[in-house]
This record gives C-alpha cells, structure tokens and sequence, in this order.
C-alpha cells in the first residue's frame, strides 16, 4: 500500500512543489512505497517559474496540473502532512502527523537559501520515516 504525504503552502505553486518533488525522488530511490502530493490553502493560478525552472534543471518531473486547492479528503487521506505555515487544524486525522516547516524562507525573498532548508528538512523527513518514533 502507498502511503501519501502531502505537502501544502499557502499558493501550492513553490514550497510544496519543490518539496514533494524531492521527498518523491528521495523515497523513489530507496524503494519506499511513498507517494507526495503538493497543494495549497488559497492557490495561484500557475506554478512558480523559478520552480520549475530548477525542477528541469534538476532532472526532476515538473507536475502537469496547475496549483489547486486542497481537500477534506486529500487531508484525511494523507498519512503525514507537511505544512508551510497553514493551519490544518480540525482537518486532519488525530492520528496524522502534521510537520510545519513555516521557518523556511519565502522562494521569491532566497531562492537557494529556501531551496537548500527545504532540501534539508525532506532529508529529516525521510531519516524520521526510516527509525518513526512519532
């Protein structure tokens, strides 16, 4: 069974996306049965340029849909949801994780300093989900 991690930012057209495309890589790459998911809480209407500029360059799928809401559903669904400073309280399982990464840096302020937080905070992720404790 393929467990989801969502990762949710307020536009769902940065963070979330660059996030979830590295979590995506990294769990593809040991072979771990993940699947990660990007939204918003109020979404643009397309994804940041600068993303997916750095996505390509990066060898790394660039998603096809344009940034959406995300759902009561989407949220239930999730085994662990990672938060950009949205509040999903009363959204989620009780039993569902909820990660708030709202400390890293707007993309549009520090593109690289952003980048590198998020890439590190996706490795702490993923050396969580190796020994879960929570």
């Amino acid at each position: 069974m393929t467990a989801i991690v969502l990762f949710l930012c307020p536009h769902g057209a940065a963070k979330s996306v660059l996030a979830a495309a590295y979590f995506q890589a990294r769990v593809d790459q040991l072979g771990w049965p993940y699947r990660a998911m990007s939204a918003g809480a109020e979404p643009d209407a397309a994804l940041s340029p600068a993303v997916v500029a750095q996505l390509r360059a990066e060898g790394l799928p660039v998603p096809r849909h344009a940034p959406r809401r995300v759902g009561d559903a989407e949220l239930a669904a999730a085994e662990r949801v990672v938060v950009f400073g949205c509040d999903v309280r009363g959204r989620v399982r009780l039993d569902t994780p909820v990660d708030d990464w709202a400390d890293v840096p707007a993309l549009s302020e520090d593109f690289e300093t952003a980048r590198e937080a998020i890439r590190a905070r996706v490795e702490q992720l993923v050396n969580k989900l190796a020994s879960p404790k929570d």
